[in-house]
């Protein structure tokens, strides 16, 4: 399994060849371009997006031009995801949510899951060679089987891709339903990317994902004090705290994964 450290800091990508997660967003001003020393994956900036606008503000095509010109300047990543269509509470019915306010897209979870299947067959046609990666959506089990026969019935066959993203599992990955929706699309012999999975859901189910990626180091680092030497306030946004807390994630994990989590 690959372990992706999520940051938006995407000069990181010449100072590490550990594997980084970076938004498209990040590049939307770039002037300088530091190509990329390791393997990263591109993340399109669905929940941030939906959470503020309730909808997509950028057209698929835009963002195959904003995809293509990452892969041409930084260089090839592993994979894209799509611009799809999360399924949490919040971000369907709107609200404050942990000190955050949500637009709400107001659509079930049923449209949710349509939107999403159809920008990935636009993606994918607009751009075959870009590896947009499919994703699937849902809140339940039920839902996320529902969304594979989406995918199915518009002759996508989710086995043979490299790599099909769970989605709307990453406040969910520890629990007991997180880990029934993890095992349960598992089993169809998907290679599954976790987005947004912290140390417990590594170990629950770290074995059953073919990649994973985190920002938890982030918000570690910023309740605690910086590394000795380091003279800014916190590390939120600090390298080498980010890589020895994926070194301390990964050793903590159950010795018959770790061979396999680090790979490059």
């Amino acid at each position: 399994m690959r372990f992706y450290l999520t940051t938006h800091k995407r000069h990181w990508l010449r100072l590490t060849d550990v594997p980084l997660f970076l938004k498209s967003e990040h590049w939307d001003r770039a002037i300088k371009w530091d190509e990329a020393r390791g393997p990263y994956a591109v993340d399109s900036g669905g929940f941030m997006e939906l959470k503020d606008n309730g909808t997509w503000t950028r057209p698929p095509r835009q963002y195959v031009q904003d995809l293509r010109r990452i892969w041409e300047h930084v260089g090839p990543y592993d994979w894209a995801a799509p611009q799809d269509w999360m399924c949490e509470d919040a971000i369907i019915n709107g609200g404050w949510f942990g000190g955050q306010y949500f637009v709400g897209t107001h659509l079930s979870v049923g449209e949710h899951q349509r939107r999403t299947v159809e920008n990935f067959l636009e993606l994918r046609s607009l751009a075959p060679d870009l590896r947009i990666a499919p994703v699937i959506q849902g809140r339940r089990v039920p839902d996320y089987e529902r969304c594979v026969e989406l995918y199915e019935n518009a002759g996508v066959d989710l086995r043979a891709e490299p790599v099909v993203g769970l989605g709307s599992v990453c406040r969910l990955q520890s629990s007991r339903e997180g880990a029934a929706i993890v095992t349960a699309m598992a089993a169809h012999g998907f290679k599954l990317h976790g987005f947004g999975f912290k140390t417990l859901g590594l170990e629950r189910v770290g074995h059953l994902l073919a990649s994973a990626d985190s920002a938890a180091w982030s918000s570690h680092a910023r309740h605690r004090p910086p590394l000795p030497g380091h003279t800014h306030k916190n590390c939120a946004n600090c390298l080498p705290y980010a890589l020895r807390w994926r070194t301390r994630v990964l050793s903590a994990l159950p010795t018959w994964q770790q061979p396999t989590l680090d790979a490059a």
